[in-house]
């Protein structure tokens, strides 16, 4: 049994990183809560957003508010897996090879504009992202805990990229958009650059300790078999669906699973509701679906989530009693 003054803690510890990434951020609530639940759930998150939304400064906000080290790597057509990972190199001093550490090494990735990369520096990620480990030269690694990749795309501009592979796209737990600030919000916004840069000013509002803290706490709260297999239910019928021609795979229901036991605690409780499974469920699957038709289809976030929201009406709800600890 877990005491609620853990659970609680960690609601505080939401809150804490909502208020500090709010400082530079305006606005952007919910989509912060989602880094904070994929930080605490060791997933990774792509936003997708023209250029000026504030993708870069929301993924640094989050780093110098939960002390942890961040490295930006501005992902090209010339970038090799070795500049992400590192090499050895032989060291004249000593006559011996030594491993020089690449940006992979570090608690905050920052892929920038990630599909512009070729499949095979984009294929260096996977083992990283899945496994927090990276093999070199029949060596392993092992990655910074948490470790967490933000990678970026601009959906508008497809000259000079290639398109995530579905292999690549199933290990992001959220596809997330920034979205343009309401015109109350852009005021707020040019208010707050005009004079200084907020996010030098950033202290850390949480420690690693705390989100490793958090991630035991939140993998305990209780879901019921019910609510399981309603996780099950929307994930076949995905796979049913005559407008789907790859629907969810196991993976995206597990990470479906762990994002929606954080989620009960930010809202309060220590068990989860088919509520928590229907907040999160459009940012959890909707990059995870190949849809039927042309190629340029594929990933789409509004065709997709449209789907997932008519599911998510077609599949009846456990009832109240059933979701209770």
């Amino acid at each position: 049994m877990v005491p609620i003054t853990d659970y609680n803690a960690v609601r505080e510890l939401a809150g804490q990183v909502r208020k500090s990434v709010g400082k530079v951020i305006v606005g952007k609530e919910d989509l912060i809560d989602k880094l904070f639940i994929a930080l605490v759930t060791s997933g990774h998150v792509l936003l997708e957003d023209v250029p000026g939304t504030g993708k870069t400064l929301l993924a640094k906000s989050l780093a110098k508010s939960v002390a942890c080290t961040f490295k930006r790597v501005q992902f090209t057509p010339d970038l090799l897996p070795s500049d992400l990972s590192g090499i050895y190199y032989f060291n004249q001093k000593s006559s011996e090879f030594e491993f020089r550490p690449g940006p992979l090494f570090t608690h905050i990735l920052l892929a920038d504009e990630i599909n512009r990369a070729t499949p095979r520096t984009q294929s260096s990620l996977l083992e990283c992202m899945e496994e927090r480990q990276i093999s070199i030269d029949g060596v392993t690694h092992m990655l910074e805990n948490p470790f967490l990749v933000i990678a970026t795309q601009n959906p508008l501009e497809q000259q000079g990229t290639f398109p995530l592979p579905e292999a690549q796209l199933d290990r992001f737990l959220f596809k997330l958009s920034m979205g343009y600030p309401s015109s109350e919000e852009s005021v707020h916004i040019l208010k707050r650059f005009k004079e200084a840069q907020p996010l030098e000013l950033l202290t850390a509002a949480a420690s690693i300790h705390e989100l490793l803290h958090a991630r035991e706490t939140a993998a305990k709260v209780f879901i019921s078999d019910d609510v399981l297999k309603y996780i099950v239910d929307l994930a076949e019928r995905t796979r049913k669906d005559e407008l789907v021609a790859s629907g969810v795979s196991p993976r995206g229901c597990q990470a479906l699973l762990k994002a929606a036991q954080v989620q009960a605690i930010l809202q309060g409780r220590d068990f989860v509701t088919p509520d928590d499974v229907k907040q999160l469920a459009p940012a959890a699957w909707a990059h995870r679906m190949l849809l039927r038709g042309t190629a340029h289809t594929r990933g789409r976030v509004g065709t997709a989530e449209e789907v997932i929201l008519r599911i998510l009406q077609e599949i009846p709800v456990p009832s109240e009693e059933s979701i209770l600890p």
